[in-house]
Protein backbone atom coordinates (compact mmCIF):
# COMPACT_ATOMS: atom_id res chain seq x y z
CA UNK A 1 0.00 0.00 0.00
CA UNK A 2 3.02 2.29 -0.23
CA UNK A 3 1.76 3.60 -3.54
CA UNK A 4 -1.04 5.42 -1.66
CA UNK A 5 1.52 7.87 -0.26
CA UNK A 6 3.27 8.32 -3.60
CA UNK A 7 2.56 11.85 -4.94
CA UNK A 8 3.11 10.67 -8.51
CA UNK A 9 0.23 8.22 -8.11
CA UNK A 10 -2.10 11.00 -6.95
CA UNK A 11 -1.04 13.27 -9.80
CA UNK A 12 -1.72 10.44 -12.23
CA UNK A 13 -5.09 9.79 -10.56
CA UNK A 14 -6.31 13.38 -10.83
CA UNK A 15 -4.95 13.72 -14.37
CA UNK A 16 -6.60 10.49 -15.47
CA UNK A 17 -9.89 11.47 -13.78
CA UNK A 18 -9.91 14.79 -15.65
CA UNK A 19 -9.09 12.97 -18.90
CA UNK A 20 -11.89 10.46 -18.34
CA UNK A 21 -14.37 13.29 -17.77
CA UNK A 22 -13.24 15.07 -20.95
CA UNK A 23 -13.37 11.84 -22.97
CA UNK A 24 -16.81 11.13 -21.50
CA UNK A 25 -18.39 14.40 -22.65
CA UNK A 26 -19.26 12.89 -26.03
CA UNK A 27 -20.77 9.94 -24.22
CA UNK A 28 -22.93 12.19 -22.01
CA UNK A 29 -24.16 14.22 -24.99
CA UNK A 30 -25.10 11.14 -27.00
CA UNK A 31 -26.83 9.50 -24.03
CA UNK A 32 -28.73 12.75 -23.33
CA UNK A 33 -29.90 12.92 -26.94
CA UNK A 34 -31.00 9.27 -27.00
CA UNK A 35 -32.79 9.57 -23.67
CA UNK A 36 -34.41 12.88 -24.69
CA UNK A 37 -36.82 11.03 -26.99
CA UNK A 38 -38.17 8.89 -24.16
CA UNK A 39 -41.10 9.73 -21.84
CA UNK A 40 -40.15 12.23 -19.14
CA UNK A 41 -40.70 9.79 -16.32
CA UNK A 42 -38.17 7.34 -17.81
CA UNK A 43 -35.43 9.76 -18.80
CA UNK A 44 -33.57 10.16 -15.49
CA UNK A 45 -33.58 6.41 -14.78
CA UNK A 46 -32.40 5.52 -18.27
CA UNK A 47 -29.69 8.20 -18.24
CA UNK A 48 -28.25 7.01 -14.93
CA UNK A 49 -28.51 3.38 -16.03
CA UNK A 50 -26.65 4.22 -19.23
CA UNK A 51 -23.82 5.96 -17.37
CA UNK A 52 -23.63 3.09 -14.86
CA UNK A 53 -23.37 0.74 -17.84
CA UNK A 54 -20.54 2.89 -19.20
CA UNK A 55 -18.70 2.59 -15.87
CA UNK A 56 -19.14 -1.20 -15.77
CA UNK A 57 -17.99 -1.47 -19.40
CA UNK A 58 -14.81 0.49 -18.73
CA UNK A 59 -14.00 -1.43 -15.55
CA UNK A 60 -14.53 -4.79 -17.27
CA UNK A 61 -12.27 -3.70 -20.11
CA UNK A 62 -9.65 -2.62 -17.58
CA UNK A 63 -9.80 -5.96 -15.81
CA UNK A 64 -9.15 -7.65 -19.15
CA UNK A 65 -6.17 -5.46 -20.06
CA UNK A 66 -4.33 -8.20 -21.93
CA UNK A 67 -7.34 -8.74 -24.17
CA UNK A 68 -7.77 -4.99 -24.75
CA UNK A 69 -4.14 -4.54 -25.68
CA UNK A 70 -4.39 -7.61 -27.90
CA UNK A 71 -7.02 -5.79 -29.92
CA UNK A 72 -4.20 -3.76 -31.46
CA UNK A 73 -2.71 -6.90 -33.05
CA UNK A 74 -3.55 -7.24 -36.76
CA UNK A 75 -6.15 -9.89 -37.51
CA UNK A 76 -5.92 -9.65 -41.30
CA UNK A 77 -4.74 -7.33 -44.06
CA UNK A 78 -6.72 -5.45 -46.70
CA UNK A 79 -4.71 -3.90 -49.57
CA UNK A 80 -1.61 -4.04 -47.41
CA UNK A 81 -3.36 -2.33 -44.47
CA UNK A 82 -3.38 -4.29 -41.22
CA UNK A 83 -6.81 -4.52 -39.57
CA UNK A 84 -7.02 -5.18 -35.83
CA UNK A 85 -9.95 -5.77 -33.48
CA UNK A 86 -9.64 -2.19 -32.26
CA UNK A 87 -9.82 -0.95 -35.86
CA UNK A 88 -13.02 -2.92 -36.47
CA UNK A 89 -14.66 -1.56 -33.31
CA UNK A 90 -13.66 2.02 -34.17
CA UNK A 91 -14.82 1.62 -37.79
CA UNK A 92 -18.26 0.19 -37.04
CA UNK A 93 -18.64 2.43 -34.00
CA UNK A 94 -17.88 5.45 -36.18
CA UNK A 95 -20.42 4.28 -38.76
CA UNK A 96 -23.00 3.89 -35.99
CA UNK A 97 -22.33 7.44 -34.76
CA UNK A 98 -22.63 8.80 -38.31
CA UNK A 99 -25.93 6.98 -38.86
CA UNK A 100 -27.45 7.82 -35.48
CA UNK A 101 -26.40 11.49 -35.50
CA UNK A 102 -27.61 11.99 -39.08
CA UNK A 103 -30.93 10.33 -38.22
CA UNK A 104 -31.41 12.54 -35.17
CA UNK A 105 -30.61 15.67 -37.21
CA UNK A 106 -33.10 14.58 -39.90
CA UNK A 107 -35.90 13.98 -37.39
CA UNK A 108 -35.08 17.23 -35.61
CA UNK A 109 -35.27 19.27 -38.82
CA UNK A 110 -38.30 17.48 -40.29
CA UNK A 111 -40.14 17.55 -36.98
CA UNK A 112 -41.77 14.21 -37.63
CA UNK A 113 -44.24 12.83 -35.11
CA UNK A 114 -42.89 9.48 -34.02
CA UNK A 115 -45.58 8.64 -31.52
CA UNK A 116 -46.78 5.78 -33.70
CA UNK A 117 -43.31 4.57 -34.65
CA UNK A 118 -41.49 4.57 -31.32
CA UNK A 119 -42.08 1.53 -29.08
CA UNK A 120 -43.40 2.33 -25.63
CA UNK A 121 -42.48 1.15 -22.14
CA UNK A 122 -40.01 -1.71 -21.82
CA UNK A 123 -39.41 -2.01 -25.55
CA UNK A 124 -38.30 1.60 -25.81
CA UNK A 125 -36.18 1.27 -22.67
CA UNK A 126 -34.40 -1.84 -23.96
CA UNK A 127 -33.88 -0.33 -27.42
CA UNK A 128 -32.33 2.80 -25.94
CA UNK A 129 -30.11 0.80 -23.57
CA UNK A 130 -28.83 -1.33 -26.48
CA UNK A 131 -27.85 1.83 -28.38
CA UNK A 132 -26.23 3.27 -25.25
CA UNK A 133 -24.30 0.01 -24.76
CA UNK A 134 -22.88 0.23 -28.28
CA UNK A 135 -21.84 3.85 -27.72
CA UNK A 136 -20.31 2.94 -24.35
CA UNK A 137 -18.15 0.23 -25.92
CA UNK A 138 -16.95 2.54 -28.70
CA UNK A 139 -16.09 5.45 -26.39
CA UNK A 140 -14.72 3.24 -23.61
CA UNK A 141 -12.15 1.50 -25.80
CA UNK A 142 -9.97 4.55 -26.43
CA UNK A 143 -10.52 5.68 -22.85
CA UNK A 144 -9.23 2.39 -21.46
CA UNK A 145 -6.26 2.27 -23.80
CA UNK A 146 -5.40 5.84 -22.76
CA UNK A 147 -5.65 4.86 -19.08
CA UNK A 148 -3.42 1.83 -19.59
CA UNK A 149 -0.83 4.01 -21.29
CA UNK A 150 -0.83 6.56 -18.47
CA UNK A 151 -1.01 4.52 -15.25
CA UNK A 152 0.39 1.12 -14.36
CA UNK A 153 -1.77 0.51 -11.27
CA UNK A 154 -5.16 -1.00 -12.05
CA UNK A 155 -6.77 0.21 -8.75
CA UNK A 156 -5.83 3.79 -9.67
CA UNK A 157 -7.44 3.40 -13.10
CA UNK A 158 -10.60 1.88 -11.62
CA UNK A 159 -10.86 4.65 -8.99
CA UNK A 160 -10.39 7.35 -11.64
CA UNK A 161 -13.12 5.83 -13.81
CA UNK A 162 -15.55 5.55 -10.88
CA UNK A 163 -14.97 9.17 -9.81
CA UNK A 164 -15.26 10.42 -13.41
CA UNK A 165 -18.55 8.57 -13.98
CA UNK A 166 -19.97 9.83 -10.68
CA UNK A 167 -19.15 13.39 -11.77
CA UNK A 168 -20.80 12.73 -15.13
CA UNK A 169 -23.89 11.30 -13.37
CA UNK A 170 -24.16 14.44 -11.25
CA UNK A 171 -23.88 16.68 -14.32
CA UNK A 172 -25.87 14.57 -16.78
CA UNK A 173 -29.28 15.87 -15.70
CA UNK A 174 -28.24 19.51 -16.05
CA UNK A 175 -26.60 18.85 -19.42
CA UNK A 176 -29.64 16.94 -20.68
CA UNK A 177 -32.08 19.69 -19.63
CA UNK A 178 -29.87 22.37 -21.17
CA UNK A 179 -29.67 20.48 -24.48
CA UNK A 180 -33.45 19.93 -24.55
CA UNK A 181 -34.06 23.61 -23.78
CA UNK A 182 -31.85 24.82 -26.63
CA UNK A 183 -32.46 22.91 -29.91
CA UNK A 184 -29.65 24.78 -31.67
CA UNK A 185 -27.22 23.40 -29.11
CA UNK A 186 -28.54 19.89 -29.73
CA UNK A 187 -27.97 20.34 -33.47
CA UNK A 188 -24.43 21.56 -32.80
CA UNK A 189 -23.74 18.58 -30.54
CA UNK A 190 -25.03 16.15 -33.16
CA UNK A 191 -22.86 17.82 -35.80
CA UNK A 192 -19.79 17.31 -33.66
CA UNK A 193 -20.76 13.69 -33.06
CA UNK A 194 -20.64 13.31 -36.85
CA UNK A 195 -17.12 14.74 -36.70
CA UNK A 196 -16.24 12.29 -33.90
CA UNK A 197 -17.63 9.40 -35.96
CA UNK A 198 -15.53 10.49 -38.94
CA UNK A 199 -12.44 10.72 -36.72
CA UNK A 200 -13.10 7.21 -35.38
CA UNK A 201 -13.34 5.83 -38.92
CA UNK A 202 -10.11 7.63 -39.84
CA UNK A 203 -8.42 6.19 -36.73
CA UNK A 204 -9.46 2.70 -37.80
CA UNK A 205 -7.41 3.22 -40.98
CA UNK A 206 -4.42 4.47 -38.96
CA UNK A 207 -5.04 8.09 -39.98
CA UNK A 208 -4.45 9.87 -36.70
CA UNK A 209 -6.31 13.14 -36.22
CA UNK A 210 -5.13 15.13 -33.16
CA UNK A 211 -8.05 15.13 -30.72
CA UNK A 212 -7.00 18.57 -29.49
CA UNK A 213 -8.14 20.11 -32.78
CA UNK A 214 -11.57 18.50 -32.48
CA UNK A 215 -12.05 19.50 -28.84
CA UNK A 216 -10.83 23.06 -29.49
CA UNK A 217 -13.28 23.45 -32.39
CA UNK A 218 -16.03 22.02 -30.19
CA UNK A 219 -15.23 24.35 -27.28
CA UNK A 220 -15.00 27.38 -29.58
CA UNK A 221 -18.31 26.59 -31.28
CA UNK A 222 -20.02 26.00 -27.94
CA UNK A 223 -18.68 29.34 -26.67
CA UNK A 224 -20.06 31.14 -29.74
CA UNK A 225 -23.42 29.37 -29.38
CA UNK A 226 -23.52 30.28 -25.68
CA UNK A 227 -23.12 33.94 -26.68
CA UNK A 228 -25.91 33.54 -29.26
CA UNK A 229 -28.19 32.00 -26.63
CA UNK A 230 -27.37 34.87 -24.30
CA UNK A 231 -28.18 37.45 -26.99
CA UNK A 232 -31.49 35.76 -27.90
CA UNK A 233 -32.81 36.05 -24.35
CA UNK A 234 -35.71 38.51 -24.03
CA UNK A 235 -34.38 41.70 -22.56
CA UNK A 236 -36.12 43.72 -19.91
CA UNK A 237 -37.59 47.06 -20.88
CA UNK A 238 -34.98 49.80 -20.65
CA UNK A 239 -35.34 52.36 -17.90
CA UNK A 240 -36.59 55.70 -19.26
CA UNK A 241 -35.38 58.73 -17.36
CA UNK A 242 -37.98 61.42 -16.77
CA UNK A 243 -37.28 64.75 -18.44
CA UNK A 244 -39.43 66.66 -15.98
CA UNK A 245 -37.35 68.66 -13.54
CA UNK A 246 -38.93 69.09 -10.11
CA UNK A 247 -39.90 72.69 -9.34
CA UNK A 248 -40.30 73.74 -12.97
Amino acid sequence: MDWLTNPEIWVAFFTLTALEIVLGIDNIIMISILVGRMPKEMQARTRLFGLALAMVTRILLLLSISWVMGLTVDLFHVFGQGISGRDLILFFGGLFLLWKSSTEIYHGLEGEDETNETPKGGGQFIGTIVQIAIIDIVFSLDSVITAVGMVSHVPVMVAAIIVAVLVMMAASGTISEFIDKHPSLKLLALSFLIVVGTVLIAESFEVHVPKGYVYFAMAFSLAVEALNIRMRRPRAEPVHLSRDIPGQ
